[in-house]
């Protein structure tokens, strides 16, 4: 095993042994049970300390990709784990590296700046409202804290979803309403239902990269459809169609992740048509729609759940600890789906669905994103300035939300800019996790809601153009 390592980085040596050592497993020159090079030895021959060569180790033992034998030593694992994750990406070692990604979010110190995270900060939230919500549903339905909630949800929250919906233009009956655990059990769902191993699937490039790693756990085939400023490219979606029978098409219609774009009608109408004439159904998550300031359509309201799956969520508004998703669809669908959520979870946590139901029943949640609306429209303007005098390009000027796509003409790989950022204390995500084939990208993703921070202007202005 042959380690890459450079102190002058700014790259911890922990993670350089870790991406390492796996980029060395995933290059199948190392089988399963094949030694690893002893703590003592990767220290001595780098001529550094042993403590980031054990915790790379520990972290790596942690994931599955190498087994520790008390006494003998580190051994590369036979990991179902690891490869099932990994299945289906052109590099094997991108799955692992994005896992590592989404789990650095929560391990890495409070002082890291995540620029690039989809949490809004905690200032901008309303945790009175929700204490108040919480107290007075522990005051007067302690049932909640104790009991299952129905398969289908809380009944008071069904109909405040529905009403919401309704609002959106969305004909529905509160039958066709599922209350989820996030808008990503809602995903799993689908998936798990409808799709099986070797199954084709239209997918947003860039897109949402947890979606892309759900799709490819199941076995099933990712095509990338271009995006634009308007949506996924109709052209280059009826192009595909020549070539590809898609059982679902998944997009963020409205604040896309990431590029925070919205569907423009003329571009929706079509790939509707596209999707009556070759058969396939829309999969729509709608899980930044609280943050748009001015309503659009949606392919669910255009097209009024005949070809679409409509899905959407509370966790980017009110709490991401509390995991509130709900899911629109036909009867029939939802009655299935109801049937797999009961085999794989049995209920969703009573106690959520009650406080985001009491949130919503007082008004406090309608009038907390009016408030939230105006700080994200004013925070994006203001990031996309400061983008624009450190000479950096925007992919397009959202109509709300906390993201933007942004490159350095400077940089054409955008794991440099990562790079970059580290030396800033700043997490940052290349462009190439939000692409379905995990080709390279210029693009990252920028939570606007952070870019005022000194740390992160510092960063924008060495790393632009200008």
């Amino acid at each position: 095993m042959k380690l890459s390592l450079d102190p002058t980085t700014g790259i911890p040596l922990t993670e350089q042994i870790v991406s390492e050592v796996k980029r060395w497993i995933s290059s199948r020159t190392a089988r399963p049970g094949a030694r690893l090079p002893s703590i003592r030895q990767v220290a001595a021959e780098h001529g550094i300390s042993r403590f980031p060569v054990i915790e790379a180790y520990d972290r790596l033992v942690s994931q599955g990709l190498v087994a520790s034998r008390q006494g003998s030593g580190f051994y590369v694992a036979d990991s179902p784990l690891a490869e099932g994750a990994g299945r289906g990406w052109s590099d094997p070692s991108l799955a692992d590296d994005l896992c590592d990604h989404i789990l650095d979010q929560f391990s890495h110190p409070s002082a890291t700046l995540k620029l690039a995270g989809g949490f809004v900060p905690e200032s901008w939230r309303d945790v009175e409202g929700l204490s108040q919500a919480i107290r007075q549903v522990t005051r007067n339905d302690i049932d909640c804290v104790i009991h299952y909630a129905s398969p289908l949800g809380l009944p008071e929250l069904r109909r405040h979803v529905l009403t919401r919906v309704r609002q959106l233009g969305i004909e529905a009956e509160q039958s066709q309403v599922l209350i989820t655990n996030g808008a990503s059990q809602a995903l799993d769902l689908v998936v798990r239902h409808l799709l099986k191993p070797g199954d084709t699937v239209f997918v947003e490039d860039p897109g949402y990269y947890n979606l892309f790693g759900l799709l490819r756990l199941h076995g099933v085939q990712l095509v990338g459809v271009p995006h634009t400023p308007n949506g996924p490219d109709p052209d280059a979606t009826e192009a595909l169609l020549r070539e590809h029978r898609p059982k679902l098409f998944f997009t963020n219609s409205v604040l896309q992740n990431p590029t925070g774009s919205t569907l423009a009608p003329p571009v929706a109408f079509r790939l509707l048509e596209l999707a009556r004439r070759h058969g396939f159904r829309f999969v729509e998550d709608d899980i930044f729609s609280d943050f748009q300031t001015h309503f659009s359509d949606r392919l669910a309201t255009l097209d009024q759940l005949e070809q679409v799956i409509y899905i959407g969520g509370f966790s980017k508004t009110i709490s991401a600890s509390l995991r509130i998703g709900y899911l629109v669809a036909d009867k029939a669908l939802v009655k299935d789906l109801i049937d797999v959520k009961v085999l794989t979870t049995v209920a969703g946590s009573h106690f959520a669905e009650a406080v985001t139901a009491a949130l919503l029943e007082r008004g406090a949640y309608r009038k907390y994103v009016e408030r939230l609306r105006m700080r994200v429209r004013e925070a994006t303007a203001n990031a996309v300035r400061r983008l624009g005098e450190a000479g950096w390009e925007v992919f397009c000027h959202p109509a709300g939300g906390n993201f933007l796509w942004a490159r350095s003409p400077r940089f054409e790989d955008s794991r440099d800019l990562v790079a970059l950022a580290r030396q800033y204390d700043i997490m940052l995500a290349p462009g190439n996790y939000f692409r379905p084939g995990g080709g390279a990208s210029a693009w990252i993703r920028i939570n606007s809601a952070f870019v005022e921070e000194p740390r992160a202007l510092a960063f924008l202005r060495a790393a632009g153009a200008a």
